[in-house]
């Protein structure tokens, strides 16, 4: 599902003086994480949020943990306009048990929460591995619960024949810096019947032709507009604004090629970032009654 303008989301925005900069260069996702179970409450980040939407923007909050008491408190408190979950999903064998507590998550989080926008990372093995993970499978299983699929990638090399493959953050699926497999990208695009953000590497000097290959409804970029240190590492938490900058103009500039090329005039506008996902559900919604 791909629209004639294209949101732009960054993560590991966690303060509102970081977050007011990146909206005046035209992003339309801000992303923080929550990254305790024990300690969630931060004021920072919750002015990231408020700020956010007072902008006319929408938060996206990634929690790294999945007990529903915590996530529910943690709704409660930010109010975002997004819940972002990006647990791992699959092993070698295929998905994993853990995948039908985490639709139950999704179910509760949508009848407590029914405001916030449920978004879901679907893991995708790097270029010329997609066979290795069961990416189709795993999202027509959380399709139902969900409001947007972000593609991310899952790291398939292992370091022994019996363990699985490191992840940057364990238990976790994303800020590998990796490009996933874009051919795979595409499929979920093209089967999905909810919005689908291309992550996975994505960086301002890969975004164009990302978007062409795979046609997705937005991107998203962490350690691709992360600032570097000496050894050209990316600083978790700490934007390059001239990084952030190319991107979103890279981006932009695809969305008037594509304009000026492919559509009829007084087709394009901007989609309503709030309601976007409801109307799709609400589509779903008719065609299971009828």
């Amino acid at each position: 599902m791909s629209t004639p303008f294209t949101l732009v989301q960054l993560y590991e925005i966690q303060t509102p003086i970081e977050a007011e900069a990146l909206l005046e260069l035209g992003v339309d996702h801000i992303g923080s994480v929550i990254l305790s179970a024990a300690r969630w409450k931060d004021e920072a980040i919750r002015d990231t949020v408020r700020l956010t939407r007072a902008a006319g923007a929408r938060s996206s909050l990634i929690p790294l943990f999945s007990t529903p008491a915590a996530v529910m408190g943690m709704l409660d408190f930010y109010r975002p306009d997004i819940v972002h979950f990006c647990d791992a999903l699959s092993d070698a064998d295929g998905p994993l048990e853990k995948c039908r507590e985490l639709i139950t998550l999704q179910r509760q989080v949508r009848e407590n929460f029914p405001e916030t926008a449920i978004m879901r990372s679907i893991p995708i093995a790097p270029p010329g591995q997609a066979r290795r993970v069961p990416t189709l499978e795993l999202a027509a299983l959380f399709q139902p619960v969900s409001d947007y699929f972000l593609t991310d990638t899952l790291l398939t090399q292992r370091t022994s024949k019996t363990e699985p493959a490191d992840q940057p953050v364990a238990g976790f699926i994303g800020i590998t810096g990796r490009t996933c497999d874009w051919t795979m990208a595409r499929r979920l695009v093209d089967t999905a019947c909810i919005p689908v953000i291309l992550a996975g590497g994505v960086s301002p000097d890969n975004v164009a032709e990302g978007l062409r290959q795979v046609g997705p409804a937005g991107v998203d970029s962490c350690t691709g507009t992360n600032a570097c240190d000496g050894s050209g590492k990316p600083i978790r938490f700490k934007k390059d604004i001239g990084r952030v900058r190319r991107l979103v103009d890279a981006v932009r500039d695809f969305d008037a090629r594509r304009r000026a090329d492919d559509l009829p005039a007084g087709s394009v506008g901007r989609p309503d970032a709030a309601t976007a996902p409801t109307r799709q559900k609400d589509k779903e919604e008719k065609r299971v009654d009828a």
